[in-house]
Parts: structure tokens; sequence; C-alpha cells
């Protein structure tokens, strides 16, 4: 069995959701049958939201690879990180280490179905074309919210821990305006809250993709 590394931090409830649903997907009968887990919970990232929205943090690449390099210096076989906007800096981080980096957002990407895809993310995965080129590469088309301001709002108080009904009826009022034929969960935070109320067709959250990958590529 390998050793996962995880790139976490990017928030910390994100990264504990992770490690909450790869604990439930890893067939076990006791504690040894488990993966062995390498986490680096790292709030202090530099925000990237303000550094590739707002222009005001500091670049997070470097605190990314040098988690990344740790992770791999204290035996991970294999890195993961589950936050979709970092995904951004995903190439850069890998060509700095020597171990295999599964990538979110692809593996997001191969589990959907349908023409119009509709984004519950970060402003940042659209601003960086995250999904949207290899959407529409494989057919689809990324549908993204009209507005900002309210998926940020939901996003930060996730990150804040005060997260209101107000907020989750935000969320399923973003999502139903999205005229989509599938969705994706493609940001942490949200994947926290889980699949909107009232949404009938087909849901995809990227964490549980990467839950299933890791689990398959671990064991």
């Amino acid at each position: 069995m390998k050793t996962v590394g995880v790139i976490g931090g990017m928030g910390p409830e994100a990264t504990a959701d992770f490690l909450r649903r790869l604990i439930a997907a890893t067939p076990a009968q006791d504690d040894a049958d488990h993966i062995h887990v390498l986490v680096d919970n790292n709030p202090k990232v530099p925000s990237r939201i303000a550094a590739l929205i707002e222009r005001t943090s500091a670049d997070p690449l470097p605190t990314l690879i040098a988690m990344a390099q740790g992770l791999e210096r204290q035996g991970a076989d294999l890195l993961v990180m589950p936050c979709n906007t970092a995904h951004y800096y995903l190439p850069a981080i890998a060509k700095a280490v020597n171990i295999p980096f599964l990538d979110m957002a692809a593996l997001a990407i191969g589990a959907l179905s349908g023409k119009r895809i509709g984004m519950l993310a970060s402003p940042a995965v659209r601003l960086v074309g995250l999904y949207e080129a290899r959407l529409n590469a494989v057919g689809m088309d990324a549908v993204f919210p009209v507005d900002d301001a309210p998926v940020l709002d939901i996003i930060r108080a996730v990150k804040a821990g005060r997260v209101t009904d107000a907020h989750r009826r935000t969320y399923a009022r973003i999502a139903h305006s999205l005229e989509a034929d599938a969705y994706l969960i493609a940001c942490t935070e949200l994947s926290v809250l889980g699949a909107p109320e009232g949404i009938a067709k087909p849901m995809v959250d990227a964490l549980d993709v990467l839950v299933k990958a890791t689990v398959a590529e671990a064991t």
C-alpha cells in the first residue's frame, strides 16, 4: 500500500472533509487496513483568491512547492491536493517533485457526462480557466454563475465556520439558475456543504472523485 501525501489547509475544513471521506471509502476491517496518510495542513498558504482575483496576496506557488517536497522527503509515494483553485499551480508543483500527483480537475472531468456543465466553483477557477478549456476539449461547456459575489460569500462563510441557512438557500438558487445538464462541485468549500438542495440532475463532486482515485492508487 502506498503512502499518500496531502497538500492541505486550503481550507482546513476541506482537508478534514477529504480525510473523512478517504477513511469512509477505504475497504478496511481494522486500523492496519487503512491508508498511510501524511498531511501538511497548512492554512498559512497565501490566499489563492487574493492572489488570482484581487492581486493583493503573495504568490502561493513557493509555499505549495515546499509542502510537496516536504511530503516527498517524509516518504509520500503520491500527492493529492484537496483544493480546486490551487490546481492552477499543479503543473509547476509536479515538476518540482519526483512522485505522481493526482489531478483532481482532470479526474472530475472524466466523471462527467452531458453538454452543459453547471460549475459550482470559486470565481478564481473561472478566471484562470482551470476547467473550461479541458471541458471544451471533450465537447462540454462550462456554465458559471453570472454574479461572483454570492459564491464568494458562501465560500468565505465555510472557511470561517459560519454557514447559515441563508447561505444554503443562496447556494441552491445559484445552482438552479445555471440551466445545466449536469453539475460539478469544483470548490472543496462547497464540497463541505454537499449538493445544493433540490437539484435532480447528475451531480459530480470533484472531492469525491479525488477520494475514489486516491483509494484506487494507494491500494
